[in-house]
């Protein structure tokens, strides 16, 4: 938790409880301590003083809670008739700077200021680290400049690092050399307008392009494009039909697959290098709003539909759909395999969390936890948690295995009542990504901010703003965040720099080939098991 910072006795008098806080002149006075990784409590002294301008209600509407060094009380009240949850009203001198983190909490303490019991809070205001831009892929406004059909809802990285792909709005996909495009952003600094059109790549277009040497494509899709998805193949993992005798198609080693799910329920496989349009796949009724392929090479490939399913697709058998998994009563929105490709995970309306056996094609548990729509997930690179991001304004990591959540973390301060997070409570997270390095995770919520967590912190350790934002991925180096935004450009950001500990790296190590059941089963202390089961 972070300092305590209260209501002093002087001021326990004072009628409604409304103090007005300068916080620029907080953060002058404050003497920053460079050893703390948050950059040191921002309020010391704070001057305080009782004038009433424009009253402003406060929930932490900039950040979440932060951790910090102890500091000054700072006053303020609410009357316990009213809801906690809306959080404490003060009034502000000067206009509130989002570089600062405000968060409130309250005790069960009571104060008794004569005949009336008034409940005590706490206001938290930490300095947070701004995470670095790197650069900017801004979409074309013309000819394309309608006012819907350009959103970026998927972005994506090759799985050896070698592309990035987003969707520019209007059925154009753009395919990007990723270090080329890093090359750039350091040349050219950090705005880079992406219509320059090295080539450009029709439906009917054919084997052209040359696989030695990664370069730029536009791919026409013919419909909106709602998910992206990259799939590499490994030719000793055999595929899963019966009459593999003869093949339209036979993959190389070398070969790198785009999957586009589309508006009208289509979803067209492309060859990255040539821009040739392999497969075209229809059995969908409504939009893909999600694709994954399997990790393992077996270029096993799932969609999630707006039609309430999950459809598993065979591309090396030349995209033969191979089995249809039902269980949503609602929307699917996203999907994602374990690292093994042994477990799935969807997502969807209706708060619904599902965990699916791939080698049975069975329901293995539903993850009762989210009070509204649950719209992304991701697995950490061990296999060992499972992050889901939801619109009623938390981000959980589950233990998988188990079905027990972890963490959460939680995009609004106080944390909404269920009724509040179910609705429209402006604070939906959209978008959620795991580093591969286990320990960072990455959100973007409706807030106009992207946070970077640690698996190990209640709070973000980088924010960086952002409008209108859809989706997040992390580079295959994980140095990287990439989020695409509702008028289809992309901006780019460093993440956390952080060297994990070897007792990170054996936790790691151990769980992508040990479930927790096993964990717990090993003779060894109770505080290396929950150390192992991400518990300490």
């Amino acid at each position: 938790m972070g300092p305590n910072v209260g209501r002093s006795g002087r001021d326990r008098g004072r009628e409604n409880g409304e103090i007005a806080l300068d916080l620029e002149r907080a953060a002058e006075e404050t003497r920053v301590n460079p050893n703390n990784k948050m950059g040191g409590s921002l309020v010391q002294r704070p001057r305080m003083t009782n004038n009433k301008q424009a009253e402003t209600n406060l929930t932490a509407e900039d950040y979440t809670f932060n951790d910090g060094k102890e500091c000054k009380p700072l006053q303020g009240e609410h009357s316990q008739q009213e809801n906690d949850r809306k959080g404490l009203r003060l009034v502000l001198n000067k206009t509130f700077s989002r570089k600062y983190c405000l968060s409130w909490t309250s005790l069960t303490r009571l104060l008794i200021p004569g005949s009336q019991l008034k409940r005590r809070y706490y206001l938290f205001i930490f300095f947070l680290a701004r995470s670095r831009t790197i650069g900017e892929l801004l979409a074309p406004t013309a000819p394309f400049d309608k006012k819907c059909g350009r959103e970026n809802w998927t972005v994506a990285f090759a799985p050896d690092g070698s592309y990035f792909a987003w969707s520019q709005g209007h059925r154009i996909v753009k395919l990007v050399p990723w270090s080329q495009c890093l090359n750039n952003f350091l040349l050219h600094g950090t705005k880079n307008v992406a219509n320059s059109v090295n080539s450009r790549l029709s439906r009917q277009n054919s084997d052209s392009g040359q696989k030695s040497k990664p370069c730029e494509h536009i791919i026409d899709c013919g419909d909106i494009v709602w998910s992206l998805a990259f799939g590499s193949s490994v030719p000793e993992k055999q595929s899963r039909c019966v009459n593999i005798e003869w093949h339209r198609f036979k993959f190389g080693q070398d070969q790198l697959l785009l999957a586009t799910g589309l508006n009208n329920g289509r979803i067209k496989i492309w060859d990255v290098y040539t821009g040739k349009l392999l497969l075209n796949l229809m059995d969908h009724t409504e939009v893909v709003r999600d694709l994954t392929f399997a990790p393992d090479g077996s270029l096993i490939l799932v969609s999630a539909s707006r039609d309430k399913t999950l459809r598993v697709w065979d591309l090396k058998d030349d995209g033969n759909m191979m089995k249809v998994l039902r269980g949503h009563q609602n929307w699917v929105y996203a999907c994602a395999f374990s690292p093994d490709s042994s477990i799935l995970c969807s997502v969807g309306a209706s708060k619904a969390v599902f965990l699916w056996d791939m080698d049975k094609y069975s329901m293995i548990r539903k993850l009762e936890g989210h009070h509204n729509d649950v719209v992304a997930c991701e697995f950490s690179p061990d296999g060992a948690l499972l992050a889901t991001a939801s619109y009623d304004t938390r981000v959980y990591v589950w233990d998988p295995h188990i079905g027990a959540i972890l963490m959460e973390f939680g995009h609004l301060f106080p944390p909404p009542t269920p009724i509040f997070a179910g609705g429209a409570n402006d604070r939906w997270v959209r978008s959620v990504s795991f580093s591969h390095d286990g320990l960072h995770i990455a959100s973007l919520a409706d807030d106009k901010m992207v946070r970077f967590w640690r698996i190990d912190e209640e709070y973000p350790v980088q924010v960086a703003p952002l409008n209108n934002g859809l989706c997040c991925a992390f580079s295959t180096d994980g140095s990287v965040l990439a989020a695409g935004t509702q008028d289809g450009s992309v901006y780019f950001w460093a993440t956390p720099k952080h060297v994990p500990s070897l007792q990170h790296l054996c936790r790691m190590a151990i769980r992508r080939v040990m479930p927790t059941s096993q964990v717990k089963n090993l003779p060894i202390p109770l505080k290396v098991v929950e150390f192992l089961s991400y518990q300490a």
